[in-house]
């Protein structure tokens, strides 16, 4: 493409010109000032701002004598733009390949569709929150809570909050908006090197979108068995019970002593749902319910992202915010439930000599690795779709807390059923209390038909399951079609054919995700569970994450970039954690994780068959491997000596630059951009890079 302004026109007057910048910068400083001032925090706040410059900007176009545009340079003018104009412009368009309104329909010279933009930052907000306020809150953290010392838990849970939560959050938010890219090419253009990183994060996203949707299938059946005046899984005499159904309720509970007892709930799951089999070695025939509901729930997912940021940012309205009223419900139910209290109590009483544990401090590492999607390229891929000056070091915090404030008083809701249901039983909290799917699935259902009109809690929790699951589930689809395409746009911006690769990719994952639709499929499942997706991937990835960004590009480098796009640098407290905090503690916890390394049992009982396990860490190392193979290709196909393509490897892309008021004040920008005519570096400075 062929650089140019197109958007500037001008008489061959230098008086003109000098009139036309002195306009021009009384413009940006009163909009600058005005948006300091009022300190914008409305929904449509930035987008306001954003149109608002653009028109001032047209009003001040300059006619050429034949009503033409042509570039300021050949006009006798300097080329000026402004910041808030995001940069440079390549065909009539902005560099970052968006139209100021945020079309993501509209096409450039070439014919490419635009890349597009929110139309408002609370489609970002409640993207984010989408993604990151899911399942783990409901069924994961209170759990853990509850295990590892109740309240005593937060004080590891808060350290890693600060230390690792927030700055690998907004470091990968930070990055996305910066790049305007998805999450591999912005690796690419910071630094070459670590392009592996991008890879790591969207193989660990595609073994997300193949199992993870698996959940909501399950979700969807347990949807339509409750439209029934009495639950199926309340009582047993249904044709998938056996003769060792007995429903564990009121004065029956203290009197059951056959260990091979099984309650209807268990059997409605295991043997209705699931119709597991003895083990990954039997997959069975296909349970064509599950394959149907799996099906629909792909169906939903395509549609809700199909025209990218237009059709999120409008679906997130929904399926971010109905679960906090389903939500809402369910804990003004729980806690006005006989026995809730003491359930609230086993959730929250501190036993502090659990810190001594390191389990405990792991345990509190993983889950905010988990409940954050970090390391996963989607919170890059939804940054880069904001404003260039959008606050995102404020979205960031805000969310942050918005995710944490979520699991805390999840925990309530959950525990206070819990409670509930160990009174009407008339055994400990210990003997109920599940996580993950043992909770969605048996203990939480099994609770609700203890209430008054179970069908109806019943309806709203499995709804609220299905709306927390599905956005972060479209939203990781959304971030993995966001870095192929940015990957080659040339290819996938014409017509319809980014949609047609959403659909393609929700085919390609309904048809592997079938193999967890058998009776052996949830073996399937909990190996992806406990490798494809692990806590150990996660961690390994934070590590070259926090050191490419602290290290080889510069935290100082980042800092000034992100001031660039805010206003204000933010903490410094976040720079350390970069350089030192979170990559030391990081690999700390993985270090632990394959010290105290347990082959995985299914239900604490089943143990898997040696090839099992390594198909589980085939998966794990299917992305982990992508960072230092990823580096050792780099080197390999670099030409020059060793230092040479360190050099060339470690300097960011000429193409990444600042594009606001700080950008000609940058001491990195003498070297930005200057390429020798066959395309190698002309000069590094020692501020380019710690290496």
């Amino acid at each position: 493409m062929n650089e140019g302004t197109g958007s500037f026109k001008g008489k061959n007057s230098k008086g003109e010109c000098q009139n036309f910048e002195e306009s021009n910068d009384t413009l940006k400083e009163s909009l600058i000032t005005t948006h300091e001032q009022n300190n914008l925090t409305s929904a449509s706040g930035s987008l306001l701002l954003f149109i608002l410059i653009l028109t001032q900007l047209d009003n001040l176009q300059l006619q050429g004598p034949t009503g033409q545009s042509h570039p300021p340079e050949t006009a006798g003018c300097p080329s000026v733009m402004t910041a808030e104009k995001s940069g440079p412009v390549i065909n009539g368009k902005p560099e970052d390949g968006r139209d100021p309104d945020g079309s993501s329909s509209s096409l450039d010279n070439d014919g490419y569709n635009e890349r597009g933009m929110w139309n408002n930052k609370i489609e970002f907000i409640l993207s984010v929150a989408g993604e990151i306020i899911g399942l783990g809150n409901v069924w994961r953290f209170p759990y853990l809570c509850y295990k590892n010392g109740g309240g005593a838990f937060f004080v590891p849970y808060v350290i890693f909050f600060v230390c690792c939560g927030i700055p690998v959050f907004f470091l990968e938010t930070a990055l996305g908006q910066f790049t305007s890219e998805g999450g591999i090419t912005c690796w690419r253009k910071v630094c070459p090197l670590f392009e592996g990183i991008g890879y790591a994060t969207q193989v660990i996203e595609a073994h997300l979108n193949v199992y993870y949707i698996v959940i909501l299938a399950w979700a969807i059946f347990y949807l339509f068995n409750c439209f029934t005046t009495e639950l199926p899984w309340a009582g047993c005499g249904h044709y998938w019970n056996t003769e060792n159904c007995v429903d564990y309720y009121g004065e029956n509970a203290t009197n059951i002593t056959n260990p091979n007892i099984t309650s209807p709930v268990i059997e409605f799951w295991e043997r209705r749902v699931l119709k597991i089999s003895d083990g990954i070695e039997h997959m069975g025939g296909m349970r064509w319910e599950l394959a149907m509901c799996l099906a629909l729930a792909w169906f939903i997912c395509y549609f809700c992202i199909w025209k990218g940021p237009k059709s999120t940012g409008k679906v997130v309205y929904v399926t971010a915010t109905f679960p906090y009223f389903m939500l809402l419900i369910l804990l003004i139910r729980g806690v006005t439930l006989p026995g809730a209290f003491d359930g609230i109590k086993f959730y929250l009483y501190p036993d502090i000599s659990r810190l001594s544990d390191p389990q405990v401090w792991v345990d509190a590492g993983t889950q905010i690795f988990f409940s954050y999607a970090i390391c996963l390229g989607c919170l890059t891929a939804l940054g880069s779709y904001n404003s260039y000056n959008n606050n995102c070091y404020r979205d960031c915090i805000m969310l942050c807390c918005l995710n944490s404030g979520t699991s805390f008083v999840a925990g309530f809701a959950i525990f206070s059923v819990l409670g509930f249901m160990a009174y009407e039983q008339n055994v400990p909290i210990e003997a109920v209390a599940e996580s993950g799917p043992g909770l969605a699935f048996i203990a939480y259902p099994k609770a609700v038909t203890m209430m008054p009109l179970s069908p109806l809690w019943a309806c709203l929790f499995f709804m609220m399951l299905i709306f927390l699951g599905l956005d972060s589930q479209f939203v990781c689809v959304e971030s993995l079609v966001t870095a192929v395409v940015d990957m080659y746009p040339e290819t996938f911006r014409k017509g319809y054919r980014r949609e047609l690769l959403i659909l393609c990719m929700s085919i390609v994952s309904f048809f592997i995700g079938l193999i967890m639709c058998t009776e052996g499929g949830m073996y399937v499942f909990q190996l992806f569970d406990a490798y494809a997706a692990s806590g150990m991937c996660l961690l390994f990835v934070a590590i070259f994450e926090s050191i490419c960004i602290g290290w080889v590009y510069g935290g100082d480098r980042f800092y000034l970039n992100i001031e660039d796009m805010i206003g204000y640098k933010p903490f410094f407290f976040i720079k350390w954690c970069w350089m030192i905090l979170t990559p030391g503690i990081c690999a700390g916890i993985f270090l632990f994780f394959l010290i105290k390394y347990k082959p995985l049992k299914y239900n604490n009982v089943y143990t898997y068959p040696d090839w099992g396990y390594g198909i589980g860490w085939l998966m794990a190392m299917s992305s982990m491997v992508c960072i230092p193979l990823g580096i050792i290709w780099m080197i390999w196909k670099t030409p020059g000596t060793f230092s040479e393509r360190m050099k060339k490897l470690t300097t960011p892309s000429p193409d990444l630059k600042m594009r606001g008021k700080l950008a000609a004040l940058s001491p990195y920008a003498v070297n930005d951009g200057k390429l020798k005519a066959d395309g190698k570096i002309s000069t590094i400075s020692e501020k380019e890079t710690h290496f």
